[in-house]
């Protein structure tokens, strides 16, 4: 069996989030979940984002839009109950989909009109952020694995629940697994990490509320700008959890800058930072996302599920890559830039 190629542990945060740029879109949002019952049984995931634009001049910041969700998940991952920020009657039909392609389906056909807000980037986001908020459990108790094979969430994971080739890092012959063929979740590389909140930008995040006991959090940021033709765009994304000790743990992280031609909205250029992952084989993922250059942005939600499936793409890398989709219409809210006098 050949083994697929294998890298250097990616264990640096890239730490606080830049400070904002004038002239800039902020896109913040995180899904926190927390099990009030247990491992095992239904968990609340709450949504929080905000789209806010600083001016070019001293001018306070403004908020374009704000978004967010309660959602309480079986075990199973389906939908037990959803409430938007901004109730809306449809809701009810996403009760019952349970998380992944039929979740993404789901709410494109139920909530068309809310593309590209800020809503439909949590709501979108639910099936990556439960497949992994499991995993701080492994913060807490010695014996996760064996609640984790015995737990019906299981079944969920990969492809009826075996995950075998379904990105980079469950790559056939990886490190990612035991000796019998069953996933590798103890040896597992994660990292301590820091607050994202600079604190020289009290208004850099949404409000995130500190968490306690074991609590996972999935947190995004898109950052763009534009020079001349060109919209730039620097993009963070972290999965973390709380620690007994108080401190923070993420199993993943990515920092991703991208080049957008204004005019057309093709990717001119990709820089994909692989900076916390959980096997040697993940950061394969980083060069392989090259090949989505030359393609419309604002088809990335489907697009980078087609170019990047399986062993050639990261499960989280391409969650950061389609949320990028909402870059060309969020452009369209730039300020431009005054001359001077």
């Amino acid at each position: 069996m050949t083994q697929p190629q294998q890298f250097p542990f990616a264990r640096q945060s890239a730490g606080y989030a830049p400070l904002r740029r004038p002239g800039s879109i902020r896109r913040t949002t995180s899904i926190d979940s927390d099990w009030p019952e247990g491992y095992g049984k239904p968990w609340e995931m709450i949504g929080r984002a905000r789209d806010l634009l600083t001016p070019f001049d001293d001018g306070p910041p403004v908020v374009l839009a704000t978004g967010g969700y309660r959602i309480l998940a079986s075990p199973v991952r389906e939908i037990l109950e959803v409430t938007l920020e901004t109730p809306d009657p449809r809701e009810a039909e996403l009760v019952g989909v349970r998380a992944g392609g039929a979740s993404r389906r789901a709410i494109a056909r139920t909530l068309p009109d809310l593309t590209g807000t800020p809503t439909f980037q949590l709501l979108d986001d639910y099936a990556g952020a439960s497949l992994v908020a499991g995993w701080i459990w492994s913060r807490w108790t010695n014996d996760w694995m064996a609640q984790a094979r015995r737990s019906a969430a299981a079944s969920t994971a990969g492809r009826a629940g075996r995950m075998v080739d379904v990105c980079t890092g469950f790559a056939t012959g990886g490190s990612s697994y035991n000796a019998d063929g069953s996933p590798d979740s103890i040896n597992q590389s994660s990292t301590e990490v820091g607050p994202l909140e600079n604190p020289d930008d009290a208004l850099g995040w949404h409000a995130m509320p500190a968490q306690q006991g074991p609590r996972k959090r999935r947190a995004r940021r898109i950052d763009l700008w534009r020079e001349g033709d060109i919209i730039r765009v620097d993009s963070g994304f972290q999965d973390s959890g709380s620690n007994p000790d108080g401190g923070r743990t993420a199993i993943h992280e990515y920092r991703v800058y991208a080049e957008i031609d204004a005019d057309s909205g093709v990717l001119l250029a990709l820089q994909a930072l692989p900076l916390i992952l959980p096997y040697r084989e993940c950061p394969g993922a980083s060069v392989k996302a090259a090949r989505m250059v030359g393609r419309k942005v604002a088809e990335f939600r489907d697009e980078v599920l087609d170019i990047l499936p399986g062993t050639l793409g990261c499960t989280h890398l391409n969650d950061v890559l389609r949320a990028l989709a909402d870059v060309p219409l969020l452009a369209t809210m730039l300020p431009e830039e005054t001359a001077p006098a």
